[in-house]
């Protein structure tokens, strides 16, 4: 389970607006990123909060993680990640921020029949743009693939499948997500979901979370959100808080 909710997606706001396309859809606040775009020539900015339990001894707070995204056309965005974190281990505390990610979603193929609608997302790490105790050998690129399913007007399913690296070894870490949602009412939205990472010389973790989300408006949501590791070697627990928004 990671720290970086800027990872999560809230592909259930497409069923809560499936019939007024001008809502607000956001890559917050589960794993499974959206496939959708932020519009044409809009800014969209997704803001959290969140507390991660990793170990008995460790635990990290991310305060806030900002993704900002502007629309550049009807098929391509660009991205910008900035976190601040406070990794607590024992009697040490470390608080900084984390290395700079930009990057990109392109969509790829519209939803018909059994094809889902596809996009691809990529994000390199810039190992130097962060606070001193925070930076990386070497840069570290990731990308997935992000597909969902329309299965009716109030439910949804969505995955993703992708790899990306940390920054300090060559191996690759591959992921997945999986999550269904459903519309509650108009405004309320509910999921849940299973992911995992899998370094290529270690094992593999797996984890599951769900939420809940309100649309405040076509343009504003607010989420939250909470998880927990099913595998010994996965994170405890995590809870999440978040606000989103575009102009």
């Amino acid at each position: 389970m990671k720290p970086k909710i800027y990872l999560f997606s809230l592909f259930l706001t497409g069923i809560l607006c499936a019939q007024e396309n001008e809502c607000i859809q956001t890559d917050r606040p589960d794993q499974t990123e959206t496939p959708a775009l932020t519009p044409l020539k809009m800014l969209q900015v997704e803001t959290g909060f969140s507390y991660e339990k990793t170990t008995n001894d460790e635990s990290n707070y991310v305060s806030p993680t900002i993704l900002w995204k502007y629309g550049i056309t009807e098929h391509f965005e660009i991205r910008l990640i900035t976190e601040f974190s406070t990794i607590k281990s024992n009697s040490t505390t470390a608080s900084g921020t984390n290395p700079v990610l930009i990057g990109f979603k392109s969509k790829l193929v519209e939803e018909k029949g059994i094809i889902p609608q596809t996009s691809i997302i990529g994000h390199l790490t810039l190992p130097n743009v962060s606070s001193t105790k925070f930076k990386l050998d070497y840069l570290a690129p990731q990308f997935r693939f992000a597909m969902q399913h329309t299965l009716s007007q109030k439910t949804s399913i969505s995955y993703n499948l992708g790899s990306e690296w940390n920054g300090f070894k060559a191996e690759p870490i591959f992921l997945y997500t999986l999550a269904t949602g459903y519309s509650i009412t108009k405004k309320v939205g509910t999921y849940v979901e299973i992911f995992g990472f899998a370094p290529q010389n270690q094992k593999s973790n797996h984890n599951f979370d769900g939420g809940f989300t309100y649309l405040v408006s076509n343009n504003a949501m607010i989420d939250v959100s909470g998880g927990i590791g099913l595998t010994e070697n996965a994170p405890k627990y995590y809870f999440a808080l978040g606000f989103s928004f575009r102009i």
